[in-house]
């Protein structure tokens, strides 16, 4: 059992409810290990429900309201743009809408066995549709439309509408690539004046093929799925209606999340990816034992897998699960793939695995100049740890690294941006925090039934005192909001960003279901990750729901969108508790200057204005849903979106005036790793092209003493010499 958001002492409700679990369920046994195994579904029902409903912060009633809500999840999970499902499969699923929660209870496998077994007729039919649907020209001067809102669409009483739905779904999606194509065309005719323009006909065609082969790739992914990946989508119907963020983990699953979470894994460092029936190389990871060996290159097809010198095992056709599988292993062990060379050779490479380090994880930071003044921002993607490794790399060991880092460059302030990141480990908030305080409360926990327990930094010592600014967006969520809270409850540092960040206020455990049952015979049967907690801000509000609200809001293009927590319908609600002690930070006069003047700069920016304009315009834009299949309509309203669109061309074209480096650590570094120089200097550019950042440093400037001068002297030193004098 590991825990996402959680603090490094147990949770003792948790453990209880792990043993006398343990001790209802050690004696269960099973004797076949079958793919398709209802037994072992059955099985997972019952660990499932009655883990929740002991374990977590507040378990929903299993009734008829639950009911209905898995029922529509599920279908919705099946058959989100309603084209494989007829009015009449969904009149007998109905049946079943009122009934699932005493299925659950009895462990009953009907509703799923009848919705897999129609779901996949239904694909299969598909199948000729699209090819049928795609064997001959469209008529793009007919004039009919097509609506892509797929929630409030009826589902095709018959197969002559769903075939008809297929058929202009796909004919929207080629006219616009048609449309494309005929652009780039007249682009080369420009460009030179000897080139033959394909004709119409021949770009109408090419559209279909791709059209064609695009339909053929997705249905093959599909095919990759097997009963036991359909049966995971019910089971997240199921844990989702207790509320969003419990989730079961097929054994697959489990083993993503950990890497995600912990930014390593064992194997040979390579992302793959399908292409028809073969496993192609995406992408090696810098570092990893593959990128080291040199022989494997992005491009090369898999065609053989061997272990060691075991006999090796033909992958051509096989799932990108199962291949993913046959090459990851422990560390020190050896495999050899047979691969096809992007030159057509066949070559046999040996590989010796070993922990690969996922760079795109872990913190970054660079340094810019303004004013005479130096800077540092830092990059968090994530708050991650390794839980199985107290050795091991985590998020606030990294964070406290890269601040003593740009201490010893001498900057004049800080810019932590956790803009995008979902969060991670509570532990390393807490160790985050600490950086930048003297020592209190960071964070306050409560579970059902049970006292509020409260995180503290213990530690005097303040690694950064200086000017500070959290950078948060409506995606930052978690752990990110409750790093931003508390550096504003201490009124620490400013927080800038979207209006409010995400709204995560609970905390996830996550744990293993094979320790329940004493035979292994039944296979791996996953995790389940559940609310166990909800978190507080030090001043006793919950981030629940409202997230953070920043102290300087930014318009953000997509700050219309309803994308929060607050906007899943079953979400926990917002409370809050009694407040813990803390002393407000008072080593800044000009704190609330600062904000002031941030706020004063956005209201007159130019660019500022056209990105809440954008932001406008993009919420108007999604409710427009219906879009014309003849080719002039088309082409008409897309010159005309094309045009407005014009006016906000500035905002992906701007570009700050700063330039971003990296430490002298990482220069070394880049100089002998070309995918990291490569890494490191696509993030700079994305940084210049930032005016989030550049507002981010506006405000390290206000946040500055008078009393410092423009020189690259650090604020501590500049303030030791002022106290000796």
């Amino acid at each position: 059992m590991n825990t996402t958001l959680n603090f490094m002492k147990r949770n003792y409700k948790i453990i209880l409810v792990v043993v006398f679990l343990s001790l209802t369920l050690f004696a269960f046994k099973m004797n076949a290990s079958k793919a398709d195994d209802p037994e072992k579904d059955k099985l997972l029902l019952e660990l499932l429900t009655f883990v929740i409903e002991k374990g977590h912060y507040s378990p929903a009633k299993i009734d008829d309201t639950f009911s209905k809500g898995i029922y529509k999840d599920y279908i919705e999970a099946l058959d989100p743009s309603k084209r494989f499902f007829l009015k009449s499969d969904i009149d007998e699923f109905s049946k079943f809408e009122l009934q699932l929660d005493d299925q659950l209870l009895n462990k009953d496998l009907s509703f799923f066995n009848l919705t897999y077994e129609r779901l996949m007729k239904r694909m299969n039919e598909s199948t000729k549709i699209y090819k049928d649907v795609l064997s001959k020209p469209f008529d793009y001067t007919i004039d009919e439309s097509f609506n892509i809102d797929y929630e409030k669409a009826p589902y095709p009483k018959n197969d002559a509408e769903l075939n008809d739905k297929w058929r202009k779904q796909i004919k929207l999606s080629a006219l616009s690539s048609l449309i494309d194509k005929q652009k780039l065309e007249e682009d080369k005719k420009k460009n030179d004046a000897n080139y033959v323009v394909k004709s119409f006909n021949v770009l109408e065609k090419e559209t279909r093929e791709n059209s064609v082969k695009s339909l053929d790739e997705y249905f093959g992914f599909i095919k990759d799925l097997d009963r036991n990946d359909w049966f995971s989508v019910y089971i997240n119907s199921i844990t989702a209606r207790f509320d969003p963020h419990t989730n079961y983990f097929a054994a697959e699953e489990k083993e993503r999340f950990d890497v995600s979470i912990s930014g390593k894994l064992e194997g040979i460092g390579a992302r793959l990816q399908k292409k028809n029936d073969l496993t192609e190389i995406s992408e090696l990871i810098s570092g990893g034992p593959a990128w080291r060996g040199k022989q494997l290159e992005a491009g090369d097809l898999i065609m053989k897998v061997a272990q060691g010198n075991g006999e090796a095992v033909d992958v051509v056709g096989m799932r990108l699960d199962d291949v993913v599988k046959k090459i990851k292993g422990p560390k020190g062990s050896e495999v050899r793939l047979t691969v096809k060379k992007v030159d057509g050779t066949i070559k046999i490479i040996s590989i010796v695995r070993d922990i690969v380090e996922i760079e795109e994880t872990y913190a970054k930071s660079s340094i810019v100049n303004k004013n005479g003044l130096k800077y540092g921002v830092i990059y968090l993607p994530k708050f991650y740890i390794d839980f199985e490794n107290a050795d091991g790399r985590d998020a606030g060991k990294d964070i406290a690294l890269e601040v003593d880092r740009l201490k010893k460059a001498g900057v004049n302030g800080i810019v932590l941006d956790v803009r995008d990141d979902g969060g991670g480990s509570l532990s390393t908030v807490v160790d985050i925090a600490g950086l930048f305080i003297e020592q209190g409360p960071i964070v306050q926990i409560k579970s059902a039934g049970r006292k509020k327990e409260v995180l503290y930094d213990r530690d005097a010592k303040i690694e950064w005192d200086g000017p500070l600014v959290i950078m948060v967006n409506s995606f930052s969520a978690s752990a990110s909001e409750i790093l931003a809270a508390a550096i504003q409850d201490y009124k620490r540092g400013i927080i800038i960003g979207s209006k409010q960040t995400y709204g995560k206020g609970t905390v996830q455990n996550v744990i293993d279901l094979n320790q329940f049952v004493r035979s292994s015979s039944v296979g791996d049967l996953g995790a389940i990750k559940t609310t166990t907690q909800k978190f507080y801000r030090i001043n006793g509000g919950s981030t629940q729901l409202e997230g953070v609200s920043s102290d300087v809001v930014m318009p953000d293009r997509y700050a219309y969108l309803k994308m929060g927590e607050r906007d899943v319908d079953n979400a926990m609600p917002w409370d809050k508790i009694d407040k813990a002690d803390y002393q407000i930070w008072n080593n800044n006069s000009n704190f609330n200057q600062a904000i002031t003047n941030s706020k004063n700069r956005i209201a007159q920016n130019a660019q500022f204005q056209l990105i809440e304009e954008n932001a406008k315009w993009i919420d108007s834009r999604s409710e427009e849903n219906v879009y014309s299949l003849n080719i002039e309509k088309f082409k008409i309203a897309q010159s005309e979106i094309e045009e407005k669109a014009k006016k906000y061309k500035p905002i992906v074209d701007y570009k700050n005036s700063f330039i971003f480096t990296s430490l002298p650590y990482e220069t070394d570094a880049m100089s002998k790793d070309v995918t990291l120089k490569d890494k490191r200097e696509r993030w700079h550019d994305e940084l210049s092209k930032d005016i989030y950042v550049e507002e981010a440093l506006n405000v390290l400037d206000d946040l500055q003493s008078k009393v410092v001068s423009r020189k690259n002297i650090p604020v501590k030193i500049k303030k030791a010499k002022l106290a000796k004098s």
